[in-house]
């Protein structure tokens, strides 16, 4: 008589093992592409000088961001709005920094228990000299201007009449993606879907123009210039005097200025557009128009003049 080796606990426990064996391994959860792509996050402090009314938005003047990015005062923005929430100008904070390729915001904010700042002496400005300038509405006609491009040439703004103009203003060290980058990455977006159309006009052209003329050479600018797509022949990027470079900001209502005189250039945004006439279309304010938009104002401006 042969000995029964399987009893039914085991033959039930090997059965209950073969399935769990057959069982798939669960795949290990990994971040997402949009959440992961070249994330950087840096520990920041800082003081507000300014809190905008979305209630997302904070200005703030921050120390050196080691590894990054100078001592500035410039806009930061908090995704969700209870990061902000309770804060005022004048208090001391500190905050994470996350930056990608084309995005930038903070969480993280916590009020130090510092004393409190003077909001009127956060930011201190220094002292330029400017022209006596009066700014430029819709219709009105763009001045006469003198510039240097990223090839040493000098040209003037009325070189472009004939053409619509767009133009915008960038320094080459600024590293913050929503600010200097996406100007840039909107104007070679635009040059792209503006080349690509056949049946587009080819009397356009884009001109970036930098507030920081001591480094930003024409052989600064014509390095920058390869490294984002640029086409000569429908986008310069220009230098030359501040007083002019000042004078023009001034008119469109960007500003700009150091916290020290060593530092980097704080400063706002603006992207107008000029038509064939020389007058001005449009006028955009900060960062939140579109390569689509701006595409469809320079073909606009290229066919017909805004008048006035």
């Amino acid at each position: 008589m042969k000995a029964n080796w399987f009893s039914p606990e085991l033959v039930a426990l090997l059965l209950a093992l073969a399935v769990v064996s057959c069982r798939p391994e669960r795949a290990a959860e990994k971040p997402s592409t949009s959440a992961s792509t070249n994330l950087q996050s840096f520990p920041v402090r800082g003081q507000i000088v300014s809190l905008a009314a979305d209630g997302k938005t904070a200005n703030i003047k921050h120390e050196e961001i080691p590894g990054y990015m100078g001592a500035m005062t410039m806009d930061f923005e908090a995704r969700d709005t209870n990061e902000l929430r309770g804060l005022a100008a004048g208090d001391q904070i500190s905050f994470r920094l996350l930056v990608t390729d084309k995005d930038g915001w903070i969480d993280q904010v916590r009020k130090l228990e510092t004393p409190k700042a003077d909001p009127t002496t956060v930011a201190p400005r220094g002292i330029q000299i400017v022209r006596d300038v009066e700014p430029l509405d819709v219709g009105d006609p763009l001045p006469e201007y003198h510039f240097t491009n990223q090839f040493g040439q000098s040209f003037s703004t009325k070189d472009f009449k004939g053409r619509a103009l767009a133009v915008t203003f960038v320094f080459t060290r600024c590293p913050f993606p929503t600010f200097c980058p996406r100007m840039t990455g909107g104007f070679a977006e635009t040059q792209a879907k503006l080349l690509a159309d056949k049946f587009a006009p080819t009397n356009w052209h884009l001109l970036t123009i930098s507030f920081d003329p001591e480094f930003d050479t024409p052989a600064v600018l014509k390095s920058y210039g390869e490294r984002n797509g640029c086409d000569p022949t429908h986008w310069t990027l220009a230098t030359g005097a501040l007083t002019d470079i000042t004078a023009l900001t001034e008119q469109l209502g960007l500003t700009f200025w150091r916290d020290t005189p060593n530092g980097l250039p704080n400063h706002n945004l603006r992207t107008a557009v000029f038509d064939v006439s020389g007058r001005m279309q449009t006028n955009y304010i900060g960062n939140q128009w579109t390569s689509e938009e701006l595409a469809a104002e320079i073909l606009k401006a290229a066919t017909q003049p805004s008048g006035k």
